[in-house]
């Protein structure tokens, strides 16, 4: 008859090397998950979502799913614990990035008090443009609300507060600024009139469409797990067709919707808004793409992170 060898785990303060906790008879089959939930126990104030343990102070923390006995430990591991801070949600964190700039685009479009001068209080623009582009704005918005309630699956459970806040400035930010010039009493239409807007109109469309195929499909990807088993590969959908090329076409979509809404509203703040938001957007899209090309052997060489043939 097999004797378990159980480990005992002792978790302590990385700057002072104080002991937090100690864990006699784990069983050499609990994960760090388990582990977060035992020290739990002991402090209620750090819920696992707030806690990251690492095998060195300044080390890479941890994942849940890692497994005690296949760490290089021996019968007695010795963790470190950082409190990571307040925790929400993904879930709660895309809400409150996506309902701000919503209703502040809002506020500007319908001119509030205070917003612009006061003879120009709840007044509306007389150009055609403008209420276009209110619209495209508050439909990507209520998009993106709508992937993140019925599509989106989120392979980490929760984000610092601190993030979120930085995060919100941002979108809320940047959502006053084209507002503001947007539908500004003195904004000017583009220089080539309906034929500029319709056109820009049409492909941002077709972008907003293609960005919602892409979500749907790396949605069932994920199968019933939160994590994608397999590359993501072109469906009947056309839309999809773009994984052919690049990795992250979600992203390629993002990018040319922002594009023709620049070109829509011919304002000097969209722009310069879609060029850090290409920024980020490639650097996010070339960390999937690497991750991919490490992870899946067979992986298509002729894709690009988020451009075809160039990026």
């Amino acid at each position: 008859m097999s004797r378990t060898i159980f480990f005992e785990v002792e978790i302590l303060n990385p700057k002072t090397k104080e002991q937090l906790c100690f864990l006699d008879k784990v069983e050499p089959h609990s994960t760090i998950g388990d582990i977060k939930g035992l020290f739990h126990k002991s402090y209620p104030k750090w819920y696992p979502a707030r806690q990251a343990l690492k095998l060195d102070p300044k080390g890479k923390a941890l994942k849940d799913y890692e497994i005690l006995q296949s760490l290089p430990v021996g019968t007695t591991a010795t963790l470190y614990f950082r409190d990571l801070g307040p925790q929400l949600s993904w879930t709660m964190v895309f809400m409150a990035e996506y309902i701000g700039p919503l209703l502040i685009y809002l506020l500007f479009y319908f001119r509030v008090p205070y917003v612009y001068t006061h003879k120009y209080a709840l007044t509306a623009s007389p150009y055609r443009v403008v209420s276009l582009a209110c619209a495209c704005h508050s439909f990507h918005y209520i998009k993106r609300l709508i992937e993140t309630i019925f599509v989106h699956r989120f392979s980490h459970g929760t984000l610092p507060l601190r993030t979120i806040a930085r995060n919100c400035v941002y979108y809320w930010g940047f959502a006053a600024w084209l507002a503001y010039y947007i539908n500004h009493p003195l904004y000017t239409p583009p220089s080539y009139g309906d034929m500029q807007v319709n056109y820009a109109l049409i492909v941002f469309t077709l972008c907003e469409a293609g960005n919602f195929s892409i979500h749907l499909t790396l949605n069932n990807c994920r199968g019933d797990g939160s994590k994608c088993r397999q590359f993501p590969y072109p469906t009947k959908n056309p839309f999809t067709w773009l994984f052919c090329l690049v990795s992250c076409p979600n992203y390629t979509y993002e990018i040319g919707a922002w594009v023709s809404f620049s070109i829509m509203t011919q304002c000097v703040p969209v722009a310069l808004f879609t060029f850090v938001a290409f920024v980020q957007m490639t650097i996010w899209a070339r960390s999937k793409h690497m991750s991919y090309t490490r992870e899946f052997k067979d992986y298509p060489k002729l894709r690009m992170p988020i451009l075809p043939f160039v990026l």
